[in-house]
């Protein structure tokens, strides 16, 4: 017998009303994803994966269809206790790395865990660890503009891993880096799915894609393919 899947979406529906215009975006998606699992979003301009994205990362609402993460209800819930479940359940990873620019890396990492309400002597201990972890333990002091694109990233990745979420979802995260960085950070990912983490990478690009060891591809607003490497 599986487990309970992390995520299960059942008939998800996102519509935006545009003045008198109503845009069907997804189309009434059903997915599972499981604790453990690599998964790639694709798709083409339009398809709905960043609508998706934001529905898995609970920075949106479903029209209509169910949403349950690590078995809550989250299609439902109200804007602050959407803002719970991302701090706690979900590590963020953006192609523009959302840094704080005249703020340390050390701080830019344990910035997710004041939210969540750790002590500050917690706070830095825990962001030193995955610091090192992502091997930038000789920059914790260091602010965004005095590191390289890689660096910031790597930034970033140590900040979605603070909070010891169930989820790392990463939208195009290696969209401004070059091609040396970019493996250097799939490879990170490859390290970090290693370690029991489930990753959602959401990209256009296949040579990105095939890090993945499922890869969703989406078309105007549906599942066109589920694949899985065997």
């Amino acid at each position: 017998m599986m487990s309970k899947p992390l995520i299960k979406i059942s008939n998800i529906k996102r519509n935006f009303e545009l003045g008198d215009e109503t845009v069907y975006v997804l189309k009434g998606i059903n997915l599972e994803i499981h604790k453990g699992e690599y998964v790639a979003l694709m798709g083409p301009s339009g398809s709905g994966k960043s609508t998706l994205m934001n529905l898995l990362g609970c920075l949106d609402t479903p029209t209509s269809g169910t949403y349950i993460l690590n078995g809550k209800d989250v299609s439902q819930m109200k804007d602050d206790e959407l803002a719970e479940i991302r701090n706690k359940e979900i590590g963020f990873v953006f192609q523009t790395f959302n840094l704080l620019p005249r703020t340390t890396a050390l701080d830019n990492v344990a910035l997710p865990m004041i939210y969540a309400g750790y002590p500050k002597p917690e706070r830095n201990k825990r962001a030193i660890e995955v610091l090192k972890q992502v091997n930038l333990s000789d920059r914790m002091d260091h602010q965004p503009n005095q590191l390289s694109g890689g660096q910031r990233q790597r930034v970033a990745v140590a900040r979605a891993l603070v909070n010891k979420p169930s989820i790392i979802l990463a939208d195009e995260p290696t969209g401004n880096l070059d091609s040396k960085t970019s493996i250097e950070i799939m490879n990170l990912f490859n390290d970090i799915h290693a370690n029991g983490n489930t990753v959602i990478l959401v990209t256009h690009e296949e040579e990105i894609a095939a890090y993945a060891h499922r890869v969703i591809r989406l078309r105007d607003g549906m599942i066109e393919s589920d694949t899985s490497k065997v």
